[in-house]
């Protein structure tokens, strides 16, 4: 299953040791519409600073997320703190739920 916005490259195959799965978000305002999305799936790997890769997905959310209201100013710094936190992890659980719905679709 994939999430609202989501491409449909496959899911990195399991996580091995210590790597992450994580994605970022990103927001787009438009006057009247505000969209915050999930990027494809990330490996993160041992000491890998996640804030980095989320750079492109922040630089944007600041472009171009603060132009709706009321919902622009609340989006926009949501998905800047989870790209400047590194990202939001994916569960091993989380991430077996995901493969076995994309199975079934």
């Amino acid at each position: 299953m994939r999430l609202a916005g989501q491409d449909d490259r496959p899911l990195p195959d399991s996580v091995a040791g210590n790597d992450r799965l994580v994605f970022y978000e990103y927001c787009i305002s438009l006057i009247f519409v505000s969209l915050r999305r999930p990027s494809a799936l990330v490996r993160l790997r041992p000491g890998q600073r996640g804030w980095i890769r989320g750079l492109p997905y922040t630089i944007l959310s600041l472009l171009l997320g603060w132009w709706c209201l009321p919902w622009g100013l609340i989006y926009t710094p949501l998905t800047l703190w989870t790209n400047l936190s590194g990202g939001r992890k994916i569960t091993t659980e989380e991430q077996q739920r995901w493969s076995v719905s994309a199975n079934r679709m």
